[in-house]
Parts: structure tokens; sequence; C-alpha cells
């Protein structure tokens, strides 16, 4: 009988690509490398170039957003969403970003630089930089994306050395030969493709190899290059291949070593003194993370003398390791810090040198609803939340407030907070256009760079979540609550003025809770097909008879009377059609009916959103009291009553996302409202 772990491991055995194994392993001479070279080129690309290409190879889409062509790409969303991760609602920082790539990939000056994203805590400036990381290791190990270094073979039975900084194999070419080697690798060189270049030289480990293997064979470089060993290089920040991470730690114990390398004591005995190359380990994270990128979380609190050596590691791409010459480098240097940090650097005049090679990209909060919505919603779903249902609009309500946080009062006298929200959300309101919404944009600079973080937010929901074991769904109220209860103890929280400002917010998100769940209520109750299509019918028929001016035949009495101006008005009023606008609202209605029927398309009110809405508000209007909804608080109803609830609370389930038990919270709840007499006007 065969074992359940032999069958699994020879069940995942048979899934495993050997070949690609074997591809990405691959070992060759130097000769072979050249010929790898001179079929595809872009295997000596800078690491900058490497990293633009990474992001194009997972394509763009453009968008237009305010009459602006924004790329979108793909990188960021798709390939994040993989590994459970995504940044939404900063297309523009982050087109901002890569169009800094691409500069840099074209040797524009943005190269020498360091890259600073800079942000409020929690605005995705750690989510880009591990995604650039994770991205370049896997496109490492893609055909586009593969790139070499070497290893100096072992005499005499001993294991091959590797290169400590992962060094391009051109490197060992000398000084006096590149030219004629370039010129032939580059003889078919085509616009646009890469041109092979070498920029640097060899690291002093390797420097000390080549002089000693130089030497054996006489001064003779080809038969040197026999004792190399060109392999694939894998980037891997766990195995410290080609991906850097530094976090500054307390900075009285903070040490330059651990960006440039230190002594090897153990072995300095065997080679006699501690300015031999192989006495000295080049691992510090400058050194480990040559060939792809390097992060530094919170790089403005490094001490001074850590400042130095990111000069000189930008702007010369060179770094100085204790007691060694100036080594070259090639990678990207990415840091990231938060406004007090920044404050504190433009502050200090003895970081201008910093200052001048830094290029700063704003990473700011979301300010769209929409893009909100979807940072919890990766980690609050029915797929990760088990067990409990998240009734409808639970995150939207804390993704309201959490960006009614962030907005700039508007200057605008006749704009709520609220009322620009929904503009930047797409929404339209009367009076206000595009062109409003991008002057809206314009007049508050730093929109998104103060307010609540979205770590806030997915804190409280996960609060609400367990803090009530015994119900079966988490709703609206009870992430308010917490919201509301955290305020006192939120340390980003400075003055009592931010307080009560944050604290009006949330009353101002749960007067549009009440308005979004009555609003629900209403169409729920005024679901029912057969009528609303007998009062669209009846509509139409009185609006065709008001714009042609004839009469409309009484279907009871048969008779032909005027067009009902009542019905007509109390189906317009639902949708605040004003009465002087009456008249071109309804041959709008008899246009679009007319554009159909030319298309030979029928007429259906749901296929007209506004006219569905009036309807559905008029058809509430005539049947909440037959329903008697505030009987719910009261608690007692007869039998036909509590069916006709049942009715409407089963339309909630199947038609708005809610359960049995959120349903009739809901239900409750918008009955409490229409019992003070708070009905929809």
């Amino acid at each position: 009988m065969v074992s359940t772990g032999k069958a699994l491991i020879a069940s995942l055995r048979q899934q495993q690509n050997l070949s690609d194994y074997r591809k990405i392993h691959w070992e060759g001479t130097f000769e072979e490398y050249l010929d790898i070279v001179a079929e595809h080129p872009e295997v000596t690309r800078t690491a900058y170039q490497r990293l633009y290409d990474m992001i194009l190879s997972h394509g763009t889409e453009e968008v237009f957003e305010n009459k602006e062509k924004i790329i979108r790409y793909k990188f960021f969303t798709e390939y994040a969403a993989k590994y459970d991760d995504g940044i939404f609602g900063i297309d523009r920082p982050l087109m901002q970003l890569v169009n800094t790539f691409k500069s840099a990939a074209k040797g524009y000056g943005t190269e020498r630089r360091v890259l600073l994203l800079h942000g409020p805590v929690g605005s995705a400036k750690s989510t880009i930089a591990r995604l650039l990381k994770r991205g370049l290791e896997d496109y490492s190990r893609t055909d586009a994306g593969m790139l070499f270094s070497f290893a100096w073979k072992g005499r005499d039975g001993a294991p091959s050395q590797k290169c400590p900084m992962h060094e391009e194999p051109l490197h060992l070419v000398p000084h006096d030969l590149r030219p004629a080697l370039l010129a032939k690798l580059n003889a078919g060189h085509k616009t646009g493709d890469y041109e092979v270049t070498i920029r640097g030289d060899l690291c002093p480990f390797c420097r000390q190899m080549f002089n000693e293997r130089l030497a054996q064979h006489d001064g003779d470089w080809a038969r040197m290059l026999e004792d190399i060993k060109v392999f694939r290089l894998i980037l891997s920040e766990q195995d410290r291949i080609g991906i850097g991470t530094f976090q500054p730690k307390d900075e009285k114990n903070q040490d330059s070593t651990e960006l440039t390398g230190d002594i090897n004591y153990r072995k300095i005995a065997e080679y006699g003194t501690d300015s031999d190359p192989r006495a000295f380990n080049f691992d510090g994270e400058l050194n480990i993370a040559n060939r792809g990128l390097v992060e530094f979380i919170e790089v403005l609190k490094l001490d001074v003398a850590f400042l130095y050596d990111l000069l000189g590691a930008s702007q010369e791409h060179k770094i100085k390791p204790k007691k060694f010459a100036q080594t070259d480098i090639d990678e990207v240097i990415l840091g990231h810090t938060n406004e007090p940090e920044y404050r504190r650097l433009q502050n200090n005049e003895f970081m201008e040198a910093l200052r001048d090679r830094t290029v700063k990209i704003d990473i700011p909060y979301v300010t769209r609803l929409k893009d909100e919505i979807k940072i919890y919603e990766k980690d609050f779903n029915p797929q990760r939340v088990k067990g409990k249902h998240i009734a409808p609009h639970t995150i939207e309500i804390a993704a309201m407030w959490a960006v009614l946080t962030r907005l700039v009062q508007p200057k605008h006298a006749n704009l709520t907070l609220l009322q620009k929200l929904k503009l930047y959300n797409g929404k339209t309101l009367p009076g206000f256009t595009e062109d409003n919404v991008i002057e809206l944009k314009r007049e508050a600079v730093n929109e998104g760079m103060h307010g609540i973080s979205p770590r806030y937010i997915q804190d409280k929901i996960s609060n609400a979540i367990v803090a009530h074991p015994d119900e079966d769904s988490v709703n609206p109220f009870m992430v308010l609550h917490e919201l509301e209860a955290g305020l006192r103890h939120h340390s980003l929280i400075t003055s009592q003025e931010q307080l009560q400002h944050y604290k009006e917010l949330l009353s101002v998100v749960k007067e549009e809770y009440e308005d979004i769940v009555k609003n629900e209520v209403q169409r729920a109750i005024a679901a029912d097909e057969d009528a609303l299509a007998r009062l669209c019918s009846n509509y139409i028929d009185n609006v065709k008879a008001y714009t042609q001016r004839e009469k409309v035949r009484n279907r009871y009495t048969g008779n032909y009377e005027e067009p009902d101006e009542r019905l007509m008005r109390s189906v317009e009023e639902k949708i605040d059609i004003p009465e002087g606008r009456k008249d071109d609202f309804r041959r709008e209605i008899m246009n679009y009916i007319g554009a159909l029927a030319i298309d030979g398309k029928r007429f259906d009110y749901k296929t007209n959103e506004r006219l569905q809405k009036a309807l559905e508000l008029k058809l509430f209007e005539d049947q909440k009291d037959t329903i008697k909804l505030t009987s719910l608080v009261s608690n007692v109803m007869d039998k036909a009553t509590q069916e006709k609830i049942d009715v409407v609370k089963s339309r909630l389930i199947r038609n708005y996302g809610y359960n049995e038990s959120s349903a009739t919270d809901v239900l409750t709840f918008v009955a409490s409202i229409f019992a003070r007499g708070h009905t929809k006007k």
C-alpha cells in the first residue's frame, strides 16, 4: 500500500518544471556568455533600465480623468493582485514615479539621484517598494529579465568563489580591449534596441583575483578567462542577491559598515592583513543590492555618516568600503519617509547636499471614495472573513469618513465637503462641471497629505468584527462606534480642533448612511415590477398626450380626458424636476422612446435610471402606508403586515446583499426614522 506522503510527493513532483529550473540555473563559459550578449544585448542593462522594463512588461492602459490622460501601469494592479496586494487611487504619483525610472533608464540624470517617496503614514510607500522588489525578483526569472554574473573557479578541488557583488561579467574585459569588443557587439545595433555598454570596474575582491590569475597565466587574458564561470543571476531579497533593505536602528548604534561591508576578522590570520579584500565581507546593503534595488526605510532617520555614503552611491555610483578604493555599484536607491522627517531635512542646513540629490515623489492618501473602498475590500471580503456577514455599506461608510478627513474645505460657498467627495468620486451635481472639479483639485495643493490613515480604518473594522461574537453580521453602526471611540486615543490627533472636526465628519457620514438605507428600503418596498410597469405605462400615456396636445382615454370609463398633470408632477417631483423644467423632461422622455423605436427596440423604464428612480419613489409613497413599516418599532403587527414586511426583507437579501439579521436591522432602523416622521421628501 502506497503511503499518503509518498503519493503526495509523487503528485507534486509531476508538477515540477525541471527545464525551467535548469534554464534559470544556467552555467557556462565567458565565451558562451558573449554569444548570449550578441543575441540578447538587454542582458547588460543597468538596474534602472531593468526596473523600467519590468514595469512595462506587465502592460499599461490609458484612462482619462478630469480631461487628463493618465497612464495606468498594470504592474501596480494586476501583478500586485497575484500576491494579494494592490495600490489604488494614486495613478498620478505612480505615473510620476515611473517617468522618473524612464528618465534614469535613458541616462538623463535622475539615475544619479536618491528617489524619495514622501507621504503620510499608511499611504502605500512601503507597498510600492515591496512590489518593486518582488517584481524584480520575478522578472529576473524570465527570459526577458535575465542577467548574469560570474565566479572564479576553485583550484585543487576548492569550491568556486562567486563575485560578492554579483557584477556584470563584462567588467572582466580590460579597459584597453573594451572599445574593440563593444564595436563588434554593437555592429548590428538597431535604433530602439539596447546598446551594449560596460560601466564600472571590478570590485576589490575580483580585482585581486583578476590580478593573481592574470599573473599565473603570464598576462594572457584569454587564458585567464578559462578560470571564469558565468552563471544566471536570480535576484532574491531572502538570499541577499540584488535586493537590499536597510532600516535605521538606534542612532547611537548605527554603523556605516552595515551599508558597505566589514572586515572578516577570522580571515586576517589567513591572509596576514585586514586590507586584503579576501579578508573583507562585501555584504553591506549597498554591496548586495548591486544590479538591483535597495530600499531605505525611513531614510531621513539615518545618521549623517550614512548620508555621506548615500550621496556617493547616488551621485557617483560608487561606495567606499573600509580600507579599500571606491567601488562601482549599479542599483536603484529608493527611500521613503513621512512629513515630519522631511520637514526636518528641509530645516537642516547640513543636509543641503542630500536635498539637492533627491527626487521627491509625493505619495498622498486616496481622495476618491471608490478607490478607498477597494483598499478595505481586499482584506474584508467573504473569502477572508469567514462566519461573519459584512452588511452592505459597512466598508463604504468607513471609507467615506476616511476620505472626508483628507479633503480640504472647498472655497466654493455652495459646496459641502461631502459634495466635494461625491464630485471627486465621479458623481455629477447641478451647477458643477468637470472644469470645476479640476479647479477644486488645483486649489487644494496638499490634499491627501493629511487625514486618517487606512491602517486606522482597517484596525477599527477588525475590532468591530470580533467585538460582537454573538452577532452573525457586522454593520456600519458597529464600525462607526469603533471609529469614534478610537479617536480619543489616536496618537496622530494633535489638537482639540482636529478631534472635533473628525467627530463632526462622523455625524455627516451617519446622516449620509441614513439617506442611503432609506432609499434602499424605499426601492425594496417599491420593487413590485407589475405595479411599476402599470405606473410607468400610465405616466407615459399622459406624457405622450401632453407633448402632442392630445387627450387620454380613461381605461375605466372609456371617456377622453385631459392629461393627468397631478400624476405626472407626483412622479417628476421625486427626482427634483422643477415646474419650469417639466416640459423639457417630458420631451426628453418622448425623444428617448422615439430613438429606441427607430432602432427597433421597445421602451423599458429600467433603461432610464432617472425615470426608474422616480417611479420607485412614487410607488413607495403610494404603498408605504399599506405596509405599515412603523409597526416594526412597536412590535405589534398583523399577519398580512408581517407577510408584506417579509417580502421586502427578501428583496433586500436578494437584490442588495443583506442577510437575514442585517436586513431585519436595517428595516427596524428605517422604521424608527419613519416613526420620527423623517420620511424621504
